[in-house]
């Protein structure tokens, strides 16, 4: 396994639709292997193919708190199937780093998804893990946290990003 190098926004690969996967192989399994050490080395709790320049439907997301064995689930041409209620959380992102915003999203979802295996599972989940499916499916569609902000706060976001990524280089 190896770590990967993760993408940052403004990154034209984050913006794209992701192409579903056809063929689950020993090399996409690798694929599948890397950006899990990738994400728990970030650390991160969920990590989509895009993000490592990879335009495929695949993400991994381990949402176990720390302390807690992992719980690791690999989702592969995921798509949310049920939304019910609503959530408002402070998120994050791997490929925005620094930067944190509240999101409103479904407060519980019913995904399905192939597995490693080829199986089909559909799986409910509501708090932090259905938050973190819908981040990691949004990458999926080319949509950045970011992209759920109201004009005013993308602008606001933009200011503080710049500030960021020059504060970043400036420290190389």
């Amino acid at each position: 396994m190896s770590i990967l190098s993760i993408r940052h926004y403004p990154d034209p690969v984050l913006k794209q639709i992701a192409e579903p996967v056809v063929t689950i192989d020993a090399e996409f399994r690798k694929l599948a292997a890397d950006m899990t050490e990738t994400m728990y080395a970030a650390p991160g709790i969920g990590l989509a193919a895009p993000q490592v320049g990879v335009s495929k439907r695949m993400a991994v997301i381990d949402c176990a708190s720390s302390g807690e064995p992992p719980r690791l689930i690999t989702l592969i041409n995921p798509e949310i199937i049920e939304r019910e209620g609503e959530s408002c959380e402070e998120e994050g992102c791997l490929s925005v780093p620094a930067y944190y915003a509240k999101v409103d999203r479904s407060a519980r979802i019913r995904v399905r998804f192939l597995d490693l295996d080829g199986q089909t599972v559909e799986r409910d989940a509501d708090g932090l893990l259905a938050i973190c499916i819908q981040h990691e499916l949004d990458h999926l569609d080319g949509i950045l946290f970011v992209d759920h902000l109201s004009p005013l706060k993308k602008g606001i976001f933009r200011k503080k990003y710049k500030k960021i990524l020059e504060q970043q280089r400036e420290q190389m």
